[in-house]
């Protein structure tokens, strides 16, 4: 009767395949999510740098417009 099982091919259950399934499409959406993550990460570090030159970039025009006040005082 052993001889007779080993003949046929194992096979997986139902409950196993839908397990395996959702194993598959679980790592399947945690790899789209990590993508998405990087993407939003670059997204802020260029938005930050962008914030940053605006800052500076405002700052320098307040200084060189007080620079400009002095210059016009000592004249």
């Amino acid at each position: 009767m052993t001889e007779r099982r080993l003949g046929f091919e194992a096979f997986d259950c139902a409950p196993g395949l839908k397990l395996e399934a959702h194993e598959r499409l679980s790592a399947l959406q945690f790899t789209t999510l990590d993508a998405r993550l990087e993407r939003i990460e670059a997204l802020i570090e260029r938005l930050e740098r962008r914030l940053w030159l605006t800052v500076y970039g405002v700052v320098g025009v307040i200084l060189a417009q007080a620079l400009q006040g002095l210059l016009d005082a000592a004249h």
